[in-house]
Parts: C-alpha cells; structure tokens; sequence
C-alpha cells in the first residue's frame, strides 16, 4: 500500500454499496463518499453493475481512478474455490465474486469480510490508533442482528486457512440459543445477538420489546429486563474469554449495535475475567470511533 496515493474502499451491504476515497492510506480525510442502492433482488450481475456505476460516478466527480479496489463483503472469500459463501445477502453465495470485478473493472480487488474491515478501521484509523497505538493484535466485535468477528495482526487482517478467522459467532455457547442459520446449535449468535437478547425477554414477558427498550427498563430496575441483561452479560464473558484464551488479543474494540451497552464494558468485563486462563485480565475493552464509517474505511485500507 503506498502511503501517498489516494485509496478507495467500497463497503457492500444487503441494503446498500457505499464508496470512499481516502486521501491517503495514513489519512483518513476523505476525498469522495457516495451511495447507490444493492438492489440485491434484481441478481448478482445487478449488483456487480451496481458497484461499477458508483466507482465510474466517484471517478467522474473526482477526475481520480483507481489502481486497486479494497471491498467489504457480508460474507466470505473461500480461499479454495474462489467463491462467496456465509453470505446473508444470499445473490452472493456460490459467485465468483472477486474475479467478476477485477473482470469487470480491470484492476486489482481486495477483498475481506465486513468485520475484518471494520478491525482494520479501527485499529489503524480509530479507537486502537488513538487509545493503543502500541497494539500488536487487535480483535473486532460485531454484536448486532448477529455476530461476528475480525482479527488484526501488525495492521493487516487475518484470515485463515478457511477465510473464517475471527468467526466467533459460530462457536457453540449454550443450547438455549437454539438452532442457528447455519445449521450448529447454540451458536454464540443465537444467544447474544441483538434478536437473540429480544427473543429471551419474549420468553419471559411474552412481550416484544426492542434492545434499547430492555435497556433502558433494566436501568428502572424492571425484573425481566434485569435478568435479560444479566444473561447477555454472563454469556457475553464466556464467549470472549474463550476468544482471549486462544488468540489472547491486546485490544478488543465492541462494535455493532450492542456494542453501545456500558455494562458490557464493566459488568461484561468483569464476567470474562471468571473465565480467563489467567490471573488477571489484561486485554483492553474499547468502544469504536468511527461508527458507520469504519467498514468503508476498512476496505479502503486492505493490504
């Protein structure tokens, strides 16, 4: 990555394709920023159509092109078949989706996970650049609808033999959770994601409420709500630590909706040092800086 050249990263969501040109790879002034819909309904050759048509009107407003692109997608490369899978946008899944763009654009695609783009975000432009610069390993949370993972080693992010690292939202936590998407029963998923959390206040009030409403009724002190959140912490610490006790990260940056909650940060802290194979917790907690822009960010950022 060449430090003085302008870097364009393209964050692809079910929704939505946003594009961002950076200054540069160490300055995170942006040059250009823009949206088109993903239309994802329409197919898979739409939304490749769809990206081209926001990278040629960024280039015709900003007279630039790029040598390279960096893309976040909401699932994952498979490193031996060259295709999409884990994807929830499903016009993805089975495609050839790195070369179709390079094909397509004629330049270099890189490509990583939505949540390894938002580590890599973070850790060099965000919470961990600004907190922790000295961080060697940084692992980023996705807590929302559902959750995942990124991992950041040296500023660059990792991802494994299978394209999976990070992926800790699909390791078996408890059987409460019940069956997730993917098929595993009692993923991490289903029992601390956003829905996940809902679902458990249902069952004991048989009354939908929304995250911020259990929070907040927590805060008054309202018993269901008080036991939902005892509940997501206590699974919120056995789930980490597990993920401290094997790659045993200097940082942790919460991001995603839920990563808003402060008991996570005091209460949820505390729960993971019950669980750690060690004596004392050591790993630093931190909220994110850049909210919805860490994952263009990130992408324009891979290595």
């Amino acid at each position: 990555m060449e430090k003085g050249k302008p870097v364009w990263g393209i964050d692809l969501g079910g929704t939505k394709i946003e594009g961002a040109i950076l200054e540069s790879a160490s300055n995170m002034n942006v040059l250009e920023r823009m949206r088109v819909p993903t239309e994802g309904s329409k197919g898979y050759e739409h939304v490749l159509s769809q990206i081209k048509k926001l990278l040629d009107q960024m280039s015709a407003k900003t007279g630039l092109r790029p040598e390279y692109i960096g893309i976040g997608t909401p699932g994952v490369l498979d490193p031996d078949l060259s295709t999409m899978k884990n994807c929830n946008s499903t016009a993805l899944n089975g495609k050839y989706l790195k070369k179709d763009l390079e094909d397509m654009l004629g330049i270099e695609v890189r490509m990583a996970n939505d949540a390894n783009c938002f580590a890599v975000a973070e850790t060099l432009l965000g919470a961990v650049r600004e907190v922790a610069p000295a961080a060697k390993v940084t692992f980023g949370v996705i807590m929302g609808t559902g959750v995942g993972g990124g991992l950041v080693v040296n500023g660059s992010a990792v991802y494994g033999r299978h394209g999976i690292a990070g992926e800790w939202g699909h390791n078996f936590l408890d059987e409460s959770g019940g069956v997730c998407y993917c098929g595993k029963l009692g993923c991490v998923e289903t029992v601390i994601s956003g829905p996940g959390t809902q679902r458990y206040y249902t069952s004991l009030t048989g009354k939908e409420k929304s995250m911020q409403e259990i929070v907040a009724l927590s805060k008054e002190e309202e018993e269901p709500a008080v036991k939902t959140m005892q509940r997501l912490v206590t699974y919120f610490g056995k789930g980490i630590a597990n993920v401290i006790n094997i790659i045993d990260p200097d940082v942790i940056v919460l991001g995603g909706g839920l990563g808003n909650i402060d008991l996570l940060y005091t209460k949820g802290v505390k729960e993971v040092e019950k669980h750690l194979f060690n004596h004392v917790l050591r790993t630093q907690f931190l909220k994110p800086k850049l909210g919805d822009s860490a994952g263009v960010f990130g992408a324009a950022l891979l290595q």
